[in-house]
Order: structure tokens, then C-alpha cells, then sequence
């Protein structure tokens, strides 16, 4: 009997940078699954169970702060460990100035990404 994949849910607006976290994940034997936004990662979350979440903070149409804040906020998802991933300083700033309103991520990578930073990060919350 083989072990099941972790699976990671990446959420980015760019292709690229989704391409690239999956690539590296799915390298140390993660499955993963990507959303260009917000809203479709939330979409996703009404069937998917991911054991974590990458979240861009700057997306169009719901951010990365207003996701974050509807995962924490949903009893279903709340334990889902989360990194916010941005490339954005005034992005994460706002998420700083609401730390009040719901528990902080679970971490947070700057971009560009390290991949031995993600992959180190990745492995100690799913330990």
C-alpha cells in the first residue's frame, strides 16, 4: 500500500509563478492543484480538501487578503495551513493592519520565490 501525495492548492493570478510553485512541489512528490484567483481557489475549496494552501496576496477580483480571510472564516478550512506569497509590500501591509480580525498565515515567502525556502516551509507545516 503506497503513501497518498500531500496535496497543496496554489493560488496565483499569473501562470507562470503557478507553473513554477507546482513544478517544484510536485519535484518532492506533492500533488497539487491551481486557481487564478481567488474566487476559483474558493470555488475549488467547496470539493477540494488541500492539506495546504499558497496564496498570492495581489490578484484581481477577490485578493489574497480577502481569500485568506474567507478560509480562515469557514470552520471546513480554518486548519488548512496557509503561506502567503506576494511581491507586493503595500499588498501585505494590509493584511498586517487586519492581523486582529483573523489568526496570522501560517507563513510567508516574498517573491521571487526560493525554492529551497518553499520546499523547507512546505515540509515543516505538514510534518
Amino acid at each position: 500500500m503506497g503513501i497518498t501525495a500531500k496535496s497543496v492548492l496554489i493560488v496565483d493570478d499569473e501562470h507562470d509563478i503557478r507553473r513554477f510553485l507546482s513544478t517544484i512541489l510536485e519535484d518532492e512528490g506533492y500533488h497539487t492543484t491551481t486557481a487564478c484567483d481567488g474566487e476559483q481557489a474558493l470555488q475549488l475549496l467547496e470539493t477540494l480538501l488541500p492539506d495546504l494552501i499558497t496564496l498570492d496576496v495581489a490578484m484581481p477580483n477577490k485578493s489574497g487578503v480577502g481569500t485568506y480571510r474567507a478560509i480562515r472564516g469557514n470552520r471546513a478550512l480554518a486548519h488548512i495551513p496557509v503561506i502567503l506569497i506576494t511581491g507586493v509590500a503595500p499588498e501585505f501591509q494590509e493584511f498586517i493592519s487586519t492581523r486582529r480580525q483573523v489568526p496570522p498565515p501560517d507563513g510567508y515567502l516574498p517573491k521571487p520565490v526560493n525554492p529551497a525556502e518553499l520546499v523547507a516551509l512546505v515540509e515543516r507545516l505538514l510534518a
